[in-house]
């Protein structure tokens, strides 16, 4: 822990330099009601509006824009689940280059015909049976392609950062950010911002209880690997933290909660009934532990990332509904 951190606030600074007027600047939503709910001052940092409908897409295009001339020209590689393959795809149509992004056979449709209509090429794993790193870097190899990984990539990570940084660019000082976890990327580039504007700010993150591998990790000072979740959050359905982002996310969070699938669920309907939004179920996890009344003891005021809101109409209905 002594070592230099593999990304610094200086680094999330650029890349929202290099964002600027290509990513969405995404409102800050604040309401009475979730506010007296929750017993505190909330402020609702709502990526599910940033474009592909997710966050990654300050990271994806942060990392491939810094490609040469020469890598772009190859193309780029990726695996992801949903969002980040979108990102990917969007970025590379973007700096005029193509993409070949190796998915789960069971990701979400709507997620997967977002990829494929962004121009990248869809290569499919099971991934309750095979690594999909091993078999990204084996096909970005083959192919000739920039591997562009989804959160373990200091370009990617000080993008995902920018969030961060423009909600505390809004709200000012904040006792709290809440920030779902998945490989840690967005929470790592998160706390980067947060903690060099006020160093006091608890950074709590928030995983599914049936995907704690980064709780695990963080509990036990190294990193832990776990089955493959099985859980609503796909985006946070993975068994081990990043190599990077748990560097970053052991100096820099504070604390990880965890929430069930049907607090994710009631999350995602309070969200659509009372902020009128659409929130995937990993985009609702740090809302969901506010909702659910964590962390404990209340900060005054509080910064959450609704991280995405990429569900097809009938999942939404379909979780919501029951």
């Amino acid at each position: 822990m002594t070592a230099a951190p593999p990304v610094t606030f200086v680094d999330v600074r650029d890349a929202a330099a290099r964002l600027d007027g290509v990513a969405h600047r995404t409102p800050v939503l604040t309401s009475r009601a979730l506010d007296a709910l929750v017993g505190a001052e909330t402020f609702v940092k709502c990526e599910n509006f940033q474009r592909v409908g997710a966050f990654k897409f300050r990271g994806a295009y942060n990392a491939a824009s810094r490609l040469s001339a020469g890598q772009l020209a190859k193309g780029i590689a990726a695996y992801s689940s949903g969002n980040h393959a979108q990102a990917v795809a969007l970025a590379a149509r973007e700096l005029g280059t193509t993409a070949v992004v190796l998915m789960p056979e069971d990701a979400p449709r709507a997620k997967r015909e977002a990829t494929a209509g962004y121009g990248a090429e869809i290569v499919t794993y099971d991934r309750y049976t095979q690594d999909r790193t091993a078999l990204g870097e084996a096909l970005a190899e083959e192919r000739g392609l920039a591997l562009i990984p989804p959160y373990d990539h200091p370009h990617v990570i000080a993008g995902q950062g920018t969030a961060a940084l423009e909600l505390l660019e809004e709200t000012g000082p904040l006792d709290a950010l809440v920030v779902p976890v998945g490989g840690g990327g967005l929470i790592a580039g998160s706390a980067t911002a947060a903690k060099a504007l006020h160093p006091g700010i608890q950074v709590i993150g928030v995983e599914p209880e049936a995907g704690d591998d980064t709780k695990r990790s963080l509990d036990s000072g190294a990193r832990v690997t776990i089955p493959v979740p099985r859980t609503i959050a796909d985006g946070q359905a993975l068994p081990t933290p990043g190599e990077l982002t748990f560097s970053l996310n052991r100096r820099l969070v504070d604390a990880i909660t965890l929430v069930s699938d049907d607090e994710i669920v009631a999350a995602m309907r309070f969200a659509f009934e009372r902020l009128k939004i659409v929130l995937e179920p990993s985009g609702a996890t740090a809302l969901a532990a506010l909702l659910a009344g964590r962390p404990e003891p209340r900060p005054r005021r509080i910064g959450v990332i609704a991280s995405g809101g990429n569900v097809d109409a009938g999942r939404f209905a379909e979780l919501i509904g029951r």
